[in-house]
């Protein structure tokens, strides 16, 4: 028993620094299936809590708490939404991790300095085999984290991650000739 609460000391810590403090990072996001070779998708996250602001290739995403902003420099279209809980869940993996703790069995290791937390869920029919979490032990800030999906696995490795103090706008501003697809209920 005391193995988990140290587990969930780690992990709650880890969350509750994400809602309170604001990460920064540049990612690497390395998908692999079975029968295919691995495709790599660069970008750079900053998030605080379930806010965001993500770029990858030429689309940038932003969640400011209530509405989700999807911004293609391609078609110089900006599409608004409101997310359900479980859309949201699907696209902020720390999120999804949170969600996991109550229905998973957990795992620590140390490994130098480096904590690795496993969530394994009890029910593997929901199609996640396991969620791994790599912390660098001396301030709980996140290097990598990996999903294991059937045959898929996805890796987000962090680029120089840190929490950063300067104030942060989680929304995307259309420019005077975008064209904005409202499709907030």
């Amino acid at each position: 028993m005391n193995l988990i609460l140290t587990i969930l000391t780690v992990l709650s810590t880890f969350l509750m620094n994400l809602e309170q403090k604001t990460l920064r990072s540049d990612f690497v996001v390395t998908v692999t299936e079975a029968a295919n070779a691995p495709m790599n998708y660069p970008g750079t996250l900053v998030m605080q809590g379930e806010q965001f602001k993500l770029t990858m290739f030429d689309i940038e995403a932003a969640y400011d708490g209530q509405t989700m902003y999807m911004y293609s420099e391609q078609t110089d279209e900006l599409t608004l939404t409101n997310p359900s809980p479980q859309e949201l869940i699907e696209s902020n993996p720390f999120l999804f991790a949170k969600t996991m703790v109550g229905v998973c069995d957990l795992t620590e290791r140390e490994e130098g300095e480096h904590t690795i937390v496993t969530l394994t869920p009890k029910d593997q029919s929901a199609g996640i085999n396991r969620f791994v979490l790599k912390l660098r032990n001396a301030d709980l800030m996140p290097l990598q984290l990996e999903i294991k999906e059937g045959k898929k696995t996805s890796i987000l490795k962090m680029k120089e991650p840190a929490f950063v103090t300067t104030p942060q706008q989680y929304v995307l501003t259309p420019g005077k000739d975008t064209f904005v697809n409202d499709m907030r209920l």
